[in-house]
């Protein structure tokens, strides 16, 4: 195994020459833009955070701004970028930042786990690069690295494996009397393993720790970290709605908690019968057109959808609460609507405006 100060500082040295420091939200010690950079990264590519991250801070510039927005449009904001429990932790999260401290970010990892939405390793990214805290970060890049680079078996998921891996992941951290090195060993470490020591084809060639790495000398990279052990995904189906009354459509607002949690999508319905009784109760005709079905995977489930398309007749019925609501498609960017079923008003589009 490598000697623990050899990896800190090969990895330091590394990332001062071949890691990433031109990311939007780097060369800052704004706690804010960080932790809006955190949060968006957990299991999503930071080519697709990007423009996310970009709107968000035009729109919302302060954690203040973001805590004093409609949730609303913190969900159409972040509709599309997946995982929507993250949104709805992250308006609580500022929320809790500004009215409960004063609109400054807790400076210790401790603190910061305290907060909606944040666990031990974005806790630990925060309070490293906002304030220079010697506290180590386990991402699934940074587990993947470990996990090659000293032959650590086992599914990273399971407790017993994770645990292991956080205490080597405190081993290794370099000393804390030079900050700016406790910064760069962090970003070394998710650098490294979103450059190099990628999940398909490692760049091994290229990677500080080539002729060290367990994975690399063994012909291990397949096999390490270990992967997910499989299960069977089970597969859910619903109809949807699509119900017009001229240039718009009927969205209704999910459940806060859940798929698609707080953001507006179309009615569903059990099976086609039901379905047209929902088009009914909001005037629709009970004759629905049927539209090519599609499937959705989520992280534990596959969802089949059969949609269907509406016209409502004469004066539709006037919505009784603020759950349901008439959106012109014109507006639909200012409703929050999931990816999928964005995807199906999109193709619609041209045949309902």
């Amino acid at each position: 195994m490598l000697e623990l100060t050899d990896f800190s500082s090969r990895l330091i040295a590394w990332q001062r020459i071949h890691g990433r420091h031109d990311l939007p939200w780097q060369n800052t010690r704004d706690a804010y833009r960080i932790w809006l950079s955190e949060i968006m990264l957990q299991q999503t590519q930071v080519s697709t955070v990007i423009p996310y991250y970009a709107r968000f801070l035009e729109r919302f510039p302060t954690v203040t701004a973001l805590a004093d927005a409609p949730i609303d449009d913190v969900m159409a904001l972040w509709a599309g970028l997946g995982y929507y429990s993250r949104a709805r932790n992250l308006h609580r999260c500022a929320q809790v930042v500004a009215y409960e401290h004063g609109g400054a970010f807790p400076r210790t990892v401790d603190e910061l786990a305290e907060l909606p939405g944040i666990g031990r390793s974005t806790a630990a990214a925060v309070a490293s690069f906002a304030f220079a805290a010697r506290a180590t970060i386990l991402d699934g890049n940074v587990k993947r690295v470990l996990a090659r680079v000293f032959g650590v078996a086992g599914f990273p998921g399971e407790k017993k494996v994770e645990s292991a891996m956080w205490k080597l992941a405190e081993s290794l951290l370099p000393d804390a009397a030079n900050k700016e090195e406790v910064t760069a060993y962090t970003q070394g470490l998710m650098d490294l393993g979103a450059t190099l020591c990628v999940r398909g084809k490692p760049d091994c060639a290229r990677c500080p720790f080539a002729s060290d790495c367990v994975a690399n000398v063994e012909g291990r990279q397949r096999e390490l970290p270990a992967a997910r052990p499989k299960k069977a995904v089970p597969t859910r189906k619903t109809w949807m709605l699509v119900l017009r009354d001229g240039d718009s459509i009927l969205l209704e607002k999910r459940p806060p908690t859940g798929i698609w949690g707080g953001l507006w999508s179309l009615p569903e319905a059990s099976d086609e019968a039901a379905l047209v009784q929902v088009a009914h109760s909001h005037g629709g005709d009970e004759r629905l057109q049927r539209l090519a079905s599609f499937s959705h995977t989520f992280t534990h489930f596959k969802l089949d959808i059969e949609p269907r398309l509406g016209e409502a007749r004469g004066t539709p019925r006037e919505l009784s609460d603020a759950q349901t609501v008439w959106a012109p498609l014109a507006r639909i960017d200012s409703y929050g609507v999931p990816a999928p079923v964005r995807k199906l008003i999109d193709a619609l589009t041209g045949s309902l405006i």
